[in-house]
């Protein structure tokens, strides 16, 4: 043996390398390696559970937001339509008034039409009592003009001599 290497002794470590290596792997790379996969796995499947857990979150949120849309949209019509509810009520209300303030104005109207009438009438009345006092006045006085007295009287006392 040249330079003191012994082949047998080299080959009984390759062998003894060998085993230690497989045993070391069959006893603790191979179920460490597994483990591992294991874990991954395991977070790889919380990863895809919470990413489909946020995908049904989002279209919860899609269809939740599309409700509120549809709800904003039915109140801003039911609100219009209360607009014009109210606007249409109050038109009805200006319209009442209107025929109230026409029914008024006319029955005003009417109530001056006979007011007049009837201090026409009265004064109609008054003056044919004044006429007749003053005839009667005229037809107790003897030799006197009538006519001319009268129109004295009716004018205040006025003369007559300028017709």
């Amino acid at each position: 043996m040249p330079l003191n290497i012994n082949l047998q002794l080299i080959l009984l470590h390759w062998m003894n390398l060998a085993i230690l290596t497989g045993g070391l792997y069959f006893l603790l790379f191979k179920p460490v390696k597994q483990f591992m996969e294991k874990r991954e796995a395991h977070y790889r499947e919380l990863e895809n559970q919470a990413n489909d857990k946020l995908a049904q979150a989002e279209q919860l949120k899609a269809g939740c937001q599309a409700k509120l849309d549809a709800a904003d949209e039915e109140i801003r019509q039911e609100r219009a339509r209360a607009q014009q509810a109210a606007a249409q009520a109050a038109q009805e209300q200006i319209t009442q008034a209107e025929e109230q303030a026409r029914h008024i104005i006319a029955k005003a109207k009417t109530e001056a039409e006979q007011s007049r009438e009837r201090a026409l009438r009265e004064s109609q009345k008054e003056m044919r009592e004044l006429a007749a006092k003053a005839a009667k006045k005229l037809a107790a006085q003897p030799g006197a003009d009538f006519f001319d007295q009268f129109l004295d009287l009716t004018e205040g006392g006025g003369s007559h001599e300028g017709r």
